[in-house]
């Protein structure tokens, strides 16, 4: 359509407005959530075995075929030289813990192998023996598709709209004092205040959380009398995608692991305990020509969580980890057992699995 980037003209909102008041077909829609969202806690259990699916190296084979491995190797080599960084990620990380895994650009089809998970995080080393230690820091590190044209928008105001999407998590999820239990007000700002629902949803869940009006299926918030976070690098994993959604808008889908390590917030406390956070943010920039929505703010469709030693069935708010001493009197969980850095398994799959299911167990934390 033809207006400028971010709003539309004064002549152009009038007229919608005059079709609004006279039931026109073409005015614009008040949008809401279709779905909330099924939130799951996991106990984080580190002291117990940790399952996984083993693997037998390959047999090697004597004789001709020389030609043909020469030829592989020549091949990966010019792998390595040209995308690095993407051939780091197919082997796993290839250079161990010290070794920076390149931006997430693609659906992981496997976990992070458990090499390291039996060594503990110190203060020093706070994501030691987590497959964390090689994810990027904070917004950075969320892998961003390149712009093009989609629905009503034009290639440029693709490319805006994913940088405040990233935005969004940053301010939701990443942000010092948000992380501390301050009202997230930088991330409510950019999500439409037209819709009506979600902010019903905002007002309640910070004055009564609850199951259902929940703020951590949106943000993380830690409860500052009782832990802080060790350090200011929180380590992330994931990417936004996007397509053409309802009436011609651009929908943006975050699929985001956030790795908070937390020690009690008594001077001195010295243990340091891991939640990891993953959301799945589902979020629709209209047509403004189209839906009843502020310049610069999207509308909510879905969000999901899976939380590992947040907290299991405590809507309090904030996200509660569980250090040595409360692991030992809550026991394990009763559902079942999960990878919280498998990322090869969707959400929609987590979801349905954790579905009456209780709390389960994290194989590691």
């Amino acid at each position: 359509m033809g207006t400028s980037e971010g709003s539309i003209s004064d002549e152009e909102w009038e007229r919608f407005l005059r079709e609004a008041e006279a039931g026109g077909t073409g005015a614009p829609e008040e949008p809401s959530a279709r779905s909330r969202t099924v939130a799951r806690r996991l106990r984080e259990q580190t002291d117990r075995p940790e399952p996984w699916r083993s693997r037998q190296p390959a047999r090697r084979h004597r004789g001709k075929g020389w030609y043909a491995i020469g030829l592989l190797a020549a091949v990966a080599l010019a792998l390595v030289a040209l995308a690095p960084g993407r051939v780091v990620g197919w082997l796993g990380g290839g250079g161990g813990e010290d070794t920076p895994l390149a931006v997430e650009s693609n659906d992981p089809t496997r976990p992070p192998p458990t090499e390291t998970a039996a060594q503990r995080p110190t203060v020093e080393q706070p994501f030691r023996g987590s497959p964390a230690a090689q994810w990027g820091d904070g917004a950075a590190a969320i892998g961003l598709p390149a712009a093009r044209a989609t629905g009503w928008m034009s290639k440029r105001q693709v490319g805006r709209a994913l940088e405040q999407t990233r935005e969004f998590l940053a301010a939701s999820s990443l942000d010092p004092g948000v992380l501390r239990g301050e009202r997230p007000k930088k991330a409510i700002a950019l999500i439409n205040p037209h819709q009506q629902d979600v902010q019903d949803y905002l007002a309640t869940a910070f004055r009564a959380p609850s199951r259902e009006n929940d703020p951590l299926l949106l943000f993380s918030r830690f409860e500052k009398a009782k832990v802080r976070l060790v350090g200011d690098v929180v380590k992330t994993r994931g990417r936004i995608t996007y397509r053409e959604g309802e009436r011609g808008a651009v929908e943006m889908t975050t699929d985001v692991t956030y790795v908070y390590p937390v020690v009690r917030a008594a001077a001195g406390s010295d243990e340091v305990a891991r939640t990891i956070v993953r959301r799945e943010t589902v979020m629709s920039w209209d047509d403004p020509a189209k839906v009843v929505i502020e310049p610069g703010t999207f509308s909510l469709v879905s969000y999901k969580v899976d939380t590992t030693n947040g907290g299991c069935d405590t809507f309090t708010g904030y996200l509660t980890p569980e250090f040595s001493a409360e692991r030992a009197a809550s026991g394990s969980g009763d559902g079942p057992e999960v990878d919280p850095y498998d990322r090869s398994t969707s959400m929609e799959t987590r979801m349905r699995e954790a579905d009456g299911a209780g709390c389960g167990t994290a194989t590691r934390s």
